[in-house]
């Protein structure tokens, strides 16, 4: 090859007939050439970027994995809300769906389609003119990570839908389910096994963990897959059923979903639940249910949606397999709260797609309902097809070998005296230097909306934790870059950038250190309230459950737990120890008197410049609070784009509805 046009479209001509092979391998799974003849064209495709590196593309098949890890994910807020959907497991409950489709709809005829409802990770697709530019996690409905290099290691999602096509889309966002097929995580799980690492509990947990690794190259090794099952937004295109939009993104070349059936009823949409139901398991995907939704889209939109979730879908969840094994052993496991967990250790067997050999027994007060032993033979399940439960004892199986599970005193990791709660059925141990919860209790105390530490993940927990550098949260203070420097995986550069995610942790207001202490029942609304009212962390850790529970929004069991916090006196060191170093324990008076002092908000549908997290936020940094539910207490109601039915409930009470602007207008200040 001798001049750089015979480059160029020799180059465009591979990317081609790669993008067309990847099809038909990933997609519609008749590959048309061996593997060895499809390795010869990526090689040379490769080999011909390397030399002319201007001809290189972003939707080349080479630029699927990215060559070097990233140092974290930022955050992509969705085109339109990703919401959840609202679960059923009976036959009356679908039906029940259809009686409130047909009160809302009216005289209008309507008809559902209904598909696989897929085990795996919801994710959302972007595309500008027709191209993959962005791909990320639902998160938290409104804002979700970046995840876009790890998506492109999936050869199922086209990197581009341009070429032999209609002028594509200036703008389209669609919606899918990544998941790890069943054989390759049955081989994942064994390579695991062989090197010694932790199993994954199932084929989600390995999808979910494998698309927030930071090296993309090591995700690419996972052999992900997705099916798209819905199209959020495409400009300059409308359909009016969502069958039809699905077939057109099949054009475009996206895996979409398979065997979505039209069904004129509710009894039509149950008899295809029990077909697959049945069938389900002959898919190399995990199907947990299926997905019933009204397929008009005008009537969808008529519809509309709660905070949560899609007035016009529901899923379906299959009922959980059982199998009978045997009880083993009980061991006693620690949360990040304390709470004191008995875990049944089982003889292996197989339900719902994986082995299972520990099974939860929630609190002792279950143990003594289920009137379980050690040797018992048991029937277990996969609650939601995810946790291991166990469901009845077999009495008439036992010989006499059975042993009675005592109640333990101390915990089995500090030897701390455990407590219960007046109002819990849990033992906990209130210990935050404990070892069995630590590394849970400093990820909460550095996650986002505690401490804000950036950089400080799991596997760096780990490695602080087991080196014995960090004991508790306090630690944190006072570790060195050099130290940092010489853990797995750090360089100069990423521990001098903990170093300063750390001291910059410092300055970060009283409520979020309230939050990041972990104190059992006090969420982030329930710390901003302690702090406004309190003022600071001393004061705080002297008041009486009386006084608490004086404070509005604060009740006795939250009351309790904030006592039996703050009385335990190696709690009271680490507190210490976090004022020494600097953290800041007090809220400046100018704070505790704010703008929007004792005023109590409730916002419906999405707002455009905030997340529902940012929105709280803003809102008690004033002053002020929130609440889910419109009531008589209701000061103002902040109105967003398909917002639901509290509207009508405000306008009766006569509380005051304001939209986005007026409200930013409030938060800036300008009343």
């Amino acid at each position: 090859m001798t001049g750089k046009m015979d480059a160029k479209n020799r180059i465009e001509k591979l990317k081609s007939l790669i993008q067309r092979h990847d099809h038909k391998y990933f997609v519609e799974n008749k590959p048309e050439i061996t593997d060895s003849e499809y390795d010869r064209l990526y090689r040379e495709l490769k080999n011909l970027e390397e030399k002319f590196p201007e001809f290189v593309t972003p939707d080349s098949p080479t630029r699927r994995v990215g060559e070097k890890p990233l140092s974290g994910f930022r955050h992509v807020k969705h085109a339109i809300s990703m919401l959840s959907m609202d679960n059923t497991y009976s036959h009356e409950e679908l039906r029940d769906f259809d009686k409130r489709m047909r009160k809302n709809l009216g005289k209008e005829k309507y008809e559902y389609t209904v598909e696989f409802k897929i085990d795996g990770v919801s994710v959302s697709l972007r595309y500008e003119n027709g191209y993959f530019t962005v791909g990320a996690t639902r998160g938290d409905g409104v804002t979700g990570d970046d995840v876009t290099q790890n998506l492109k290691t999936i050869r199922s999602i086209p990197l581009s839908f341009s070429s032999g096509k209609k002028k594509p889309p200036a703008f389209l966002e669609v919606r899918g389910e990544v998941f790890m097929p069943k054989g390759r995580f049955a081989t994942l799980n064994s390579e695991r096994k062989k090197r010694g690492d932790e199993l994954f509990a199932n084929p989600r947990n390995a999808s979910a963990g494998s698309l927030k690794l930071l090296d993309s190259r090591v995700t690419a090794e996972r052999h992900l897959d997705i099916f798209i099952w819905g199209l959020a937004q495409c400009e300059g295109r409308g359909f009016e059923k969502h069958d039809e939009s699905l077939d057109y993104l099949r054009t475009l070349g996206f895996k979409v979903i398979p065997h979505v059936k039209r069904c004129k009823d509710i009894s039509a949409a149950i008899e295809y639940c029990e077909e697959w139901q049945k069938k389900r398991k002959k898919q190399d995907c995990e199907i947990d249910g299926m997905v019933v939704k009204i397929n008009a889209l005008a009537q969808q939109k008529k519809l509309g949606r709660t905070s949560k979730s899609p007035r016009w879908m529901i899923a379906y969840k299959f009922p959980a397999e059982k199998a009978l094994t045997k009880l083993i052993d009980v061991k006693i496991q620690v949360g990040r709260t304390g709470a004191i967990t008995p875990v049944a250790i089982l003889r292996p067997v197989h339900i719902s797609g994986s082995t299972v050999s520990r099974a939860t027994l929630h609190n002792f007060d279950e143990i003594r309902r289920l009137d379980v032993k050690i040797n018992d033979r048991v029937y277990v399940e996969k609650s939601g097809e995810i946790i291991p439960k166990i469901l009845s004892v077999v009495r008439e199986k036992r010989t006499g070998a059975e042993k009675t599970i005592r109640l333990p005193v101390k915990c089995p990791s500090c030897g701390a005296p455990l407590y219960k709660e007046e109002s819990e059925v849990a033992l906990r141990c209130n210990n935050v230097a404990c070892p069995a919860s630590i590394k849970q209790k400093i990820l909460h105390f550095a996650s986002r909306n505690a401490m804000d530490i950036e950089g400080l993940g799991i596997s760096l927990v780990e490695q602080l934790v087991e080196s014995h550098m960090v004991k508790n949260y306090a630690d944190l203070y006072f570790l060195k870059f050099e130290n940092i420097k010489k853990l797995e995986r750090f360089a100069e550069k990423s521990a001098k950038n903990l170093i300063g995610a750390i001291e910059k942790s410092k300055s970060k207001d009283l409520s979020r250190l309230i939050f990041a202490l972990g104190i059992q029942h006090v969420g982030q609304k329930a710390a901003w309230t302690l702090a406004a009212k309190f003022g600071s962390l001393t004061r705080l850790a002297k008041e009486s459950k009386e006084s608490l529970t004086a404070v509005n929004e604060i009740g006795p069991v939250m009351a309790e737990s904030i006592v039996n916090f703050m009385k335990n006196s190696k709690n009271r060191e680490v507190l210490k120890e976090l004022k020494r170093v600097g953290v800041k324990a007090e809220m400046p008076k100018s704070a505790r008197r704010a703008a929007l002092q004792g005023q109590v908000f409730v916002i419906t549908g999405a707002l455009k410049s905030y997340t529902r997290q940012g929105v709280g936020e803003a809102i008690r940094s004033l002053g002020g609070n929130t609440s889910s539910s419109v009531s008589k207490n209701t000061d103002f109601l902040v109105l967003g784009e398909e917002h639901g039915s509290k509207l009508e409930k405000a306008e009766k009470l006569g509380i005051k509805i304001i939209n986005e602007n007026e409200f930013k207008k409030m938060i800036e200040g300008e009343r």
